[in-house]
């Protein structure tokens, strides 16, 4: 049986052998990161050491770099109770904490009205377009940007953002809220007071000796010019499916956007449809956000760009990343087309 294809980065990144490498060594290190004995200050240790080197890869040196249990409850430490705007193609972990009435264009670009009263993304994760950030913005998210695109969040002109370690390669169930120095928010989980007061539990040393490898890593790779590697793969990919269905929507592509990230619609052809023939044929790709998993329906944030309901639903995600090759960028696009050749004889 032919090797799996794992074309899905933005859903998750595989692990990375330095990450895998800090977490092991973690699990060795037996104290409380309280305790004030020798073995809770080696704990309290790798977790200083990781947070700067998060802080190091955001560009973040001097900000606050509290450690969450991922994108998800740093956004609700950030949001919670503020009543902020957003616009219908911010992920949900942002839209279910903010009024949801910015507008954007067709490729996704969002207009914001107020900085200081708005969140906006940095990145799409299932179009990939990128945004431009004003200043004073209240909260950007930046899970889907961290580690493919250059950024420094103390130039970016947010006061706080949201990041999590599994999308760079870290593992899953640790992110963490950024926040400029002299700024709080009230604490969601409170308790013995750790993470500054704001985030309160026995930190997960494992998880965050983990994530602070990935983004060490991760930017890394960034500053070799790898993701500049990764976006000219999307870029043949996108030729190829392009020479076999004319009728192909590229979401986004009139803005800027990830590297790694296509995104396209072939209006009448369910994503998930798509998606299960291509996992038949051996690629892992996406229909949509993961957080979605299990739910059949048309994308919200391709709703909120102007597409109808059919576009919507015809909508899949390819996300590339560092480890993926020309050949299986290539093998995928003749997977796909020969399934889009099926999809065209029946509707004949």
């Amino acid at each position: 049986m032919p090797a799996r294809v794992y074309l899905d980065y933005n859903a998750t990144a595989p692990l990375r052998a330095e990450a895998r490498a800090a977490m092991i060594a973690a699990m060795d290190v037996v104290g409380n990161p309280s305790s004030v004995h020798a073995e809770g200050r080696a704990a309290k240790s790798l977790i200083e050491k990781a947070r700067a080197q998060v802080a190091a890869a955001l560009g973040a040196d001097g900000a606050d770099v509290v450690f969450t249990s991922g994108a998800t409850e740093a956004a609700a430490l950030a949001l919670a109770g503020r009543g902020l705007a957003c616009a219908g193609v911010e992920h949900d972990a942002v839209a279910s904490w903010c009024d949801v009435s910015l507008p954007c264009d067709r490729d996704g670009r969002v207009e914001v009205r107020d900085a200081a009263a708005s969140a906006l993304q940095l990145a799409n994760s299932e179009t990939g377009v990128l945004q431009e950030l004003p200043e004073g913005l209240a909260v950007t998210d930046a899970t889907q940007a961290f580690g493919k695109i250059p950024f420094a969040f103390n130039w970016c002109g947010a006061e706080m953002a949201l990041v999590s370690a599994h999308k760079l390669g870290g593992p899953k169930g640790i992110g963490a809220l950024v926040l400029k120095q002299g700024l709080d928010v009230a604490a969601q989980i409170r308790g013995g007071g750790q993470e500054m007061g704001r985030r309160s539990g026995t930190e997960n040393v494992i998880g965050i000796a983990g994530f602070g490898a990935a983004a060490q890593a991760a930017q890394a790779d960034l500053e070799s010019g790898r993701w500049g590697e990764v976006e000219k793969l999307r870029n043949i990919l996108e030729n190829a499916l392009a020479e076999s269905a004319s009728e192909i929507i590229f979401v986004g592509k009139g803005a800027r956007r990830l590297p790694n990230t296509c995104c396209f619609i072939v209006p009448g052809w369910k994503g998930e449809t798509q998606v299960m023939q291509m996992e038949l044929a051996g690629y892992a790709i996406s229909a949509g956000s993961a957080c979605s998993s299990g739910k059949v329906k048309a994308s919200r944030a391709l709703r909120a760009m102007g597409f109808d309901e059919r576009e919507a639903a015809s909508a899949v995600r390819v996300s590339l990343g560092p480890q993926t090759t020309e050949a299986e960028v290539l093998g995928f696009a003749e997977a796909w087309s020969k399934a889009h050749a099926r999809h065209k004889a029946r509707a004949a």
